[in-house]
């Protein structure tokens, strides 16, 4: 008598049984700040100065003591010009300074007017405005203040951050190294893109797809290909691709069926400790690992093998790669332009596009093999199992520019 199936795992189970499994790469080096994009931050990075590093100037305009133009029509003799990046001199009570944007506050100086606010005649201005002190200036350490964590460890470094970090002078950066990913795609009917398509043959789309994905989370690919469909190549090649790697992917073979020798293959080359979730699209999920390397068994249809990289994979790469804080995908309350009838016992998620009407729309083909979805969509829906939607229903929409980096 075989043993009953256990229950397939929740999404929610399904990620935290493998975000419970990471261990973060400890190794790191130091880059140049200039080639840091999309890096994981190793230490922590202080400020060493203030930013802004003295009181400057927000407009182009004039510094004044907010006392000599109380009037709102003061006449002030223009004492000096002060560029961004020159330091004036101090300023006499009853004269106004002409400043630049960016520029140095002089000394006895406590307001700027915008020069919008002034009439210039020879070396007069006339101030048609009463500032109060601190009007249009911005502060030293307004910013960033010497000694304060500018940047935590664990910090995803995109354009901000490394702008950020050159605003302190730091042109160098500790990270942790790339991680290390092999992946290899199984399934005698793939086909590469250029080669003849013989009968009953599809082209291996998934390659590109998930080669993509990667390479967006900033990893070091290793491609070992299309496998053969038999149980000692795919052996072979686990024990292959394990060499040298974090994490191995693979797309294809993770099904029940005579030729998916994914899972027999993991178990014989090292441990699965997940496979099949209750998730639509992709319910064949594998985990484990094959020696010291993650492994992860994507779908073969390609609309599943996209969402469940998105899901799953993706976040267990930010936390491999050591990102700290939250990872989970920002998700929005919207509108649902159509009917969803029908209830699944799992998990799904709808591809859907924002219309003109601030409402969602649903792509007409749900099905796991229309790739076709995934280019015309904005995003999923995060629908719960047991859940139909009316026309009207606000919904959870995960737009895909948040899964997809």
């Amino acid at each position: 008598m075989s043993e009953p199936r256990k229950p397939m795992l929740s999404v929610s189970e399904a990620l935290a049984l493998m975000l419970d499994a990471v261990r973060p790469v400890a190794d790191s080096e130091v880059i140049p700040t200039l080639a840091a994009n999309g890096r994981v931050l190793a230490a922590a990075q202080l400020s060493g100065m203030n930013v802004p590093g003295a009181d400057n100037t927000q407009m182009d305009g004039y510094a004044v003591r907010a006392v000599d133009c109380a009037s709102g029509n003061a006449a002030l003799k223009v004492s000096q010009r002060i560029p961004a990046g020159h330091v004036g001199q101090p300023l006499q009570p009853g004269t106004a300074a002409r400043i630049f944007t960016g520029a140095m506050i002089p000394q006895g100086a406590d307001a700027v007017v915008m020069q919008e606010q002034c009439e210039l005649n020879g070396d007069v201005v006339t101030i048609r405005h009463a500032p109060k002190s601190g009007e249009w200036i911005r502060r030293a350490g307004e910013d960033i203040t010497s000694g304060s964590v500018m940047l935590p460890a664990g910090t995803r470094l995109r354009s901000q951050e490394l702008g950020l970090a050159a605003s302190v002078g730091l042109a160098e950066l500790p990270v942790r190294r790339k991680l290390r990913v092999a992946v290899f795609f199984t399934g005698d009917e793939l086909t590469m893109p250029g080669e003849p398509l013989a009968p009953g043959a599809i082209y291996n789309s998934n390659r590109f797809t998930l080669r993509a994905l990667l390479e967006n989370l900033g990893c070091e690919i290793s491609d070992f290909g299309i496998v053969p469909d038999t149980l000692e190549a795919t052996r072979s090649v686990l024990r292959e691709s394990a060499q040298g790697h974090d994490l191995i992917i693979t797309s294809g073979g993770v099904s029940v069926g005579e030729e998916d020798h994914i899972k027999p293959a993991v178990e014989a080359e090292g441990k699965l400790n997940m496979w099949q979730i209750a998730v639509k699209p992709g319910k064949p999920l594998a985990f484990g690992e094959v020696q010291q390397a993650f492994f992860i068994g994507l779908p073969g249809n390609p609309v599943s093998s996209f969402v469940t990289f998105l899901l799953f994979v993706r976040p267990f790469i930010l936390r491999l790669q050591g990102v700290e804080g939250p990872i989970a995908p920002r998700a929005y309350s919207m509108r649902a332009d159509f009917s969803w009838p029908k209830a699944d016992r799992r998990n799904e998620f709808l591809r859907v596009r924002i219309n003109d009407n601030g409402g969602l729309e649903l792509f007409r083909n749900q099905s796991s093999g229309v790739l076709t979805s995934t280019v015309w969509g904005d995003g999923v829906i995060d629908n719960p199992p047991g859940t139909t939607i009316a026309a009207g229903d606000m919904v959870r929409f995960i737009p895909f520019n948040e899964l997809l980096y």
